[in-house]
């Protein structure tokens, strides 16, 4: 976003400081972990600005004003009820975003991931790698996987400390609404990004032999 910013002459980089939030003015920030950085909360829409002086806490307040209305009253309560934070939920949400095309896949592997943090299980999610190495590949190496980084979803579990993107509203709504199945392991398919569901460990393999050859 900053970088768009500075390309549309919006923010002189010489003088851009990142902007300061107070959670009085937004309370769904108030569980997040002590950090100057809002990924993960600043909404992707379109948004129109003038250019102005204060541009960069105009910036930041009106997509923070967007989020906290998309986050509706009904989807705090049902994050409350199942006893999760607003920063899990927007951190899950940012991994289905990057990892999967789809709002039904989305759903489908939101549910894979939530039992994996149940059965204290790594979420072992490429988007994780994508995120700490800045590069997209169809397929990681064992180095990569093994990268020293807290946001590293192969070696540590849980989930990472804060979002690694901006999610949308229907990526939000899958990490709360999670769906059932069978499912425990999906991958992408290459060539067509359908995500290929499978139940075991070992179909999981056999479609990595057949999709990625």
């Amino acid at each position: 976003i900053e970088k768009k910013l500075i390309e549309l002459q919006i923010i002189n980089p010489d003088e851009y400081q990142p902007y300061a939030i107070s959670t009085e003015s937004f309370p769904f920030l108030a569980d997040r972990p002590p950090s100057p950085d809002l990924q993960g909360y600043l909404f992707p829409d379109t948004y129109y600005f003038d250019k102005e002086t204060d541009i960069v806490e105009t910036v930041v307040k009106k997509m923070l004003i967007n989020f906290g209305e998309k986050l509706t009253q009904d989807l705090r309560d049902e994050i409350k009820r199942q006893e999760k934070t607003i920063n899990q939920i927007v951190t899950m949400a940012s991994i289905l975003e990057k990892e999967v095309k789809s709002d039904e896949d989305r759903a489908i592997v939101s549910g894979i991931f939530w039992k994996r943090l149940k059965d204290k299980y790594p979420l072992e999610s490429c988007a994780t790698i994508a995120y700490i190495l800045g590069i997209d590949k169809w397929r990681y190496s064992i180095e990569d996987t093994r990268i020293k980084s807290p946001y590293n979803t192969y070696i540590n579990t849980g989930l990472p400390p804060t979002p690694i993107n901006n999610p949308g509203l229907s990526t939000i709504r899958a990490a709360i609404y999670p769906k059932e199945s069978e499912y425990n392991f999906f991958l992408t398919d290459p060539e067509t990004g359908a995500t290929i569901f499978s139940k075991t460990f070992e179909e999981h393999n056999r479609n990595k032999v057949k999709y990625f050859k």
